[in-house]
């Protein structure tokens, strides 16, 4: 116990560390993008990260935190300390555990079906609550990768807002994990062009007010690109200890 102690101790310093490090980073890029370092969301993403450790970043004014998988965000949940901070689920999400979310978290980052954003406002209905969601954009087109493609987008994004359980408040996405740093710029303005398109159309339920795109690797470039939020966990918590 005592070694894991110290363990835990020497991960609380590094994320105090790693803390000051990106939020230097997200207001450098801030100010190169025209906009204030408040203007951009820091989302720590907490995947394979110990409750104590997570507890801790938000003690240092972490107030948004993003779960990947669901049974994961389950097991944590009674645990977090979310008094002042806001919870998210960023993973893939499969319709049948919809359910295990809806009341839990303020928002879902991962929606890309009509059938997928019908059962979170079924479910939403239910409890008598309205669910935020990004829409997921499949930058990228890869097969394997969750997603709606760049084609289908405008199409989706009415069908999703006409539901009275969901609010639609921006759209998310990954590049390409294999892309240069041209190439991911390259997706990045993409994604931006379709934000500010879509947020122009001034549709019924649809307030485009997040852009969430930009990693541990990539932020500073999301940012420059005009994303608002970014998803970083690595980089804060260092590396995924998987057990």
């Amino acid at each position: 116990m005592e070694k894991l102690s110290n363990e835990m101790e020497k991960r609380f310093r590094d994320l105090e560390e790693n803390l000051k490090v990106i939020r230097d980073g997200i207001s450098e890029a801030s100010v190169k993008s025209g906009r204030s370092p408040q203007d951009i969301t820091l989302l720590a993403a907490t995947k394979t990260v110990p409750v104590e450790l997570i507890n801790h970043g938000i003690s240092l004014g972490i107030d948004h935190i993003g779960e990947n998988r669901v049974q994961e965000l389950c097991e944590k949940y009674p645990s977090y300390a979310l008094s002042n901070c806001a919870l998210h689920f960023i993973g893939h999400l499969q319709t049948n555990k919809v359910k295990n979310l809806i009341g839990k978290v303020q928002m879902i980052q991962s929606v890309d079906s009509v059938k997928l954003a019908s059962e979170i406002s079924r479910l939403s209905e239910k409890q008598g609550i309205a669910t935020d969601v990004l829409v997921e954009v499949n930058i990228g087109a890869e097969e394997n990768k969750s997603g709606v493609s760049t084609e289908e987008l405008y199409d989706l994004i009415p069908q999703i807002a006409a539901f009275q359980g969901v609010r639609v408040r921006g759209l998310m996405a990954i590049p390409p994990a294999g892309a240069d740093e041209r190439e991911t710029m390259g997706y990045f303005s993409k994604m931006y062009k379709y934000f500010v398109d879509i947020k122009a159309k001034k549709i019924d339920n649809v307030t485009m007010d997040f852009l969430s795109m930009g990693m541990s690797s990539d932020y500073g470039q999301a940012i420059l690109a005009g994303s608002n939020m970014v998803r970083v966990g690595s980089a804060l918590f260092g590396p995924r200890i998987y057990q």
